[in-house]
């Protein structure tokens, strides 16, 4: 019987055809948590519009913006700098 060789079937695709695409079923229960920051100005009752006026939330600024997050264009418009501290590396 030569001529009973198998033939080869249709070339195998390896890896999750799925890779890279979301499974929404997942997405929706994903749970939004709010910064510090967001807590700070929902405490003090302000608009994005009143962020740069505010006294208050300068002065926490100026007290927490090396330790959580703040946001980048009000640390600009308030000339503040986070001084990046690498104490705890190994």
């Amino acid at each position: 019987m030569p001529g009973s060789a198998a033939r080869p079937g249709p070339k195998r695709r390896r890896g999750n055809p799925n890779w890279g695409v979301p499974d929404w079923g997942i997405l929706p229960h994903t749970p939004i948590l709010a910064t510090q920051f967001d807590m700070q100005v929902a405490k003090l009752g302000l608009t994005k519009a009143e962020y740069v006026a505010s006294v208050d939330l300068k002065h926490w600024c100026a007290q927490n913006r090396n330790r959580v997050y703040v946001p980048e264009w009000l640390l600009e418009a308030w000339e503040m700098r986070v001084e990046l501290i690498f104490d705890r590396v190994a």
